[in-house]
């Protein structure tokens, strides 16, 4: 019995898990990817909103594999164009881009590609998108649809608004019957509302993803010796990748020369840089020649740099969505990444004088904004379900296990009773005049103006705290606020809640935090995530060869392998070119042009490692019998194959194995590789087999998608692979 053909919905799914694995080398959707490509395919409008690192633009690039003609993507950086245009190109898919940062000549070739209809997808710059040869050149050209990327900056309620994004209206108007799709990492409501209207998405398909990053560790500190919390993290990862923000140039220039001056490889970034040297250091950011980027929140929109492992702010952002943003850079290709966050209460007053010129609505906005960012800063539950509450979703544990709350990061204060008493009294001598900065002041003991003008220097909870840091002062302030035992009316003006009244009674108990008293701790990495010392070792032969192999083709290393599949090359060792193409992240290209240079590292630490070891010599290569793979995997094609030789159907295998249809579709393409089968036929219909190789032979590219259309859909896409595997291993291809 052959293998059934699937549904529509099944096959449409079938199609899109093809390309992934072709393209990309992976062989299942991350969440939601599935119903965004899908929203593509269907040419039904869409709002895409998932977290940095969801993988968001793969959810346009792997339909504009299977529809006609070019898609046009909208996006609002020259460095991320570039990126993604030469990580497709390295996949073997064509694209281009069209900028104001390009010569002359390389536009040019670009329109020529696009009339021609060799492009698949074209990247534009709003700012390119308004001129006249842009548009007559896009009103000529066979559009499939159009991706809207960093949606968010359409919209003047959103954390990055861009006026030049407001003239993508327009789109709509030039290409009436083209469906318009927007993505974008972080949205509220308002947000998202906005983008529809001001993209008049029609009846979009509206998909939002969690905002949890499992693999990142919140921590928060008041910024006391800020450099050195810096330091720690910094030594925690050394020659890996990492982010520093501040607010200002200069503190920017500041930090970035006392790393190098501490012996570290970092680069400034920040606006009042030219545009040359902006360029040249985040270049060599993501190139890896340089290790850190010290930057303003300028830096860091779009970039497309999987494997930054820690993010540390030495300022509080302006908002808990740019923070989600910011932080979020960190570990996009989901391995185990920390963020750490130094605050002070100025840094709201920073903010507040950088947005003066705003309009009042807006400064109102801006306020309220930097207060449920300044309130996250100082709480004692779990950050990760607080940063999820702001994005309106539940977190379900009680303990994440990945915040400096819940891992006991934070040490009890001895004198916590003592220091709420004060606190709470200083509120209640203060009266009318008791706001956060004055409170803080008086416990101080400041001399200043304002303190000696109204006479507070003459109160007894004046300088009751002198003897302590004012940033923690003001930290056990904001606990007091977040345990409720201290509130705020409208006017900002403090005073103990009931619960606090108790405290001052001393009937209540009250357990502060001493964050200032704690190290920043080293995030916690899953046993399964650890790689043995030989395990590290091939790694890291790995990652010495990937950065050859980059250097020699001009590309960032992430873009010849990630992290991820470095790792699992690592842990699997592959020894043949089959068992290559089957670790995540391996594609058909990558795998023809990578596998001899790959498995020969892998071939060389194995023998280190026996060297080392005293083990003896494997034999010689005339010595075993053809290479097979071993373990748990080849068990796992084994059993695929043998169900299906009983003629169970795909789906059946899944269910009965546990594992998606995808993965075992990967299982039987791979086993009859590996056992070189030149027939299929006892697997597929004899007649259906036929008409597959026939329909190839009018395939001019050797895809799959129109061998499929070709058979009106007749025949899955499993099948077709099968088939055209054995013919091609009949013919000694």
């Amino acid at each position: 019995m052959g293998i059934d053909a699937p549904e529509t919905s099944a096959d449409v799914r079938e199609q899109l898990l093809a390309v992934l694995d072709r393209v990309w080398g992976y062989r299942e959707f991350r969440p939601l990817q599935e119903r965004a490509m899908a929203a593509v395919l269907s040419r039904r409008d869409s709002l895409v909103i998932l977290p940095t690192g969801g993988g968001k633009s793969i959810c346009f690039q792997a339909p504009a594999l299977l529809r006609e003609g070019v898609a046009l993507v909208v996006s609002p950086l020259i460095s991320l164009m570039r990126d993604q245009v030469a990580q497709l190109r390295q996949n073997g898919i064509e694209a281009g881009s069209l900028h104001s940062g390009q010569p002359q000549e390389e536009r040019a070739e670009v329109a020529r590609s696009l009339r021609a209809g060799r492009l698949r997808l074209l990247y534009v710059s709003p700012e390119r998108l308004a001129l006249e040869d842009i548009e007559s050149l896009l009103l000529g050209a066979p559009l499939s649809f159009i991706a809207i990327d960093e949606a968010h900056c359409i919209s003047m309620w959103g954390h990055d608004f861009r006026p030049e994004y407001r003239q993508l209206a327009r789109l709509r108007e030039l290409h009436p019957g083209t469906d318009l799709h927007a993505y974008t990492a972080t949205a509220t409501p308002r947000v998202a509302d906005d983008i529809v209207q001001q993209l008049s998405l029609r009846a979009p398909e509206l998909l939002r993803g969690s905002f949890d990053r499992p693999n990142l560790y919140y921590s928060a500190k008041p910024r006391k010796d800020g450099y050195d919390r810096l330091l720690e993290v910094v030594r925690r990862h050394t020659r890996e990748s990492g982010i520093v923000y501040c607010i200002g140039r200069k503190e920017v220039e500041k930090i970035a020369d006392r790393l190098r001056a501490d012996g570290y490889s970092a680069a400034p970034y920040h606006a009042g840089l030219d545009a040359e040297t902006r360029r040249r250091n985040q270049d060599d950011f993501i190139a890896d020649r340089v290790s850190i980027i010290v930057g303003t929140t300028a830096f860091g929109m779009g970039i497309n740099k999987p494997d930054v492992r820690f993010v540390v702010h030495l300022s509080m952002p302006k908002s808990l969505e740019n923070y989600q943003q910011e932080a979020g850079r960190a570990g996009r290709d989901g391995l185990p990444a920390e963020c750490l966050m130094l605050y002070s209460f100025g840094d709201v007053f920073t903010w507040e004088r950088m947005s003066a010129e705003a309009p009042r609505e807006l400064q109102r906005a801006a306020r309220a904004q930097l207060d449920l960012i300044h309130d996250w800063c100082g709480i004692t539950s779990c950050r990760r379900t607080a940063l999820l509450r702001h994005f309106s979703e539940r977190y379900p544990l009680a303990n994440c296990g990945a915040c400096d709350n819940c891992t006991g990061g934070n040490p009890a204060l001895p004198d916590s009773v003592e220091i709420a008493q004060m606190v709470l009294s200083c509120m209640v001598r203060l009266k009318q005049h008791a706001t956060a900065a004055t409170v803080v002041d008086v416990l101080a003991g400041s001399k200043s103006p304002a303190i000696t003008e109204a006479g507070h220097d003459q109160l007894s909870t004046f300088g009751l705290l002198k003897k302590r840091p004012r940033t923690a002062v003001a930290d056990w302030l904001a606990q007091l606020l977040d345990k409720g035992l201290a509130a705020a009316g409208e006017d900002g003006v403090l005073a103990p809640t009931e619960a606090g009244w108790e405290v001052l009674r001393k009937r209540a108990p009250v357990m502060l935090i001493d964050r200032l008293g704690a190290s920043t701790v080293a995030p916690k990495v899953a046993a399964s995530d650890e790689l043995s010392p030989g395990e590290q070792a091939v790694f890291e032969a790995l990652r010495a060869l990937r950065s050859s192999i980059a250097k020699e083709k001009r590309v960032a290393p992430f873009m010849v392998f990630g992290d991820v599949t470095l790792r699992e090359l690592a842990r699997q060792r592959p020894g043949s070119p089959a068992e290559f193409r089957a670790c995540k992240g391996v594609g058909d290209k990558k795998a023809a042009e990578l596998a001899q240079p790959f498995l020969a590292a892998i071939r060389a630490s194995r023998a280190r490692a026996d060297a080392e070891s005293g083990a003896p010599p494997p034999p010689p290569p005339s010595a075993p019998a053809p290479k097979k793979p071993g373990g748990e995997v080849a068990a796992l094609r084994r059993r695929a194959f043998d169900c299906l030789a009983k003629g169970w159907g795909v789906e059946e295998i899944a269910a009965d194995m546990e594992r998606a249809p995808s993965t075992i579709a990967g299982y039987l393409v791979e086993h009859f590789e590996e056992e070189g089968l030149t027939d299929a036929t006892p697997y597929v219909p004899a007649e259906l087999a036929a008409r597959i190789e026939a329909a190839a032979i009018g395939s001019e590219d050797g895809r799959l998608a129109p061998i499929h259309e070709a058979l009106g859909g007749a025949a899955s896409y499993l099948q077709i692979r099968l088939v055209l595997g054995c013919a091609r291993r009949r013919s000694g291809g």
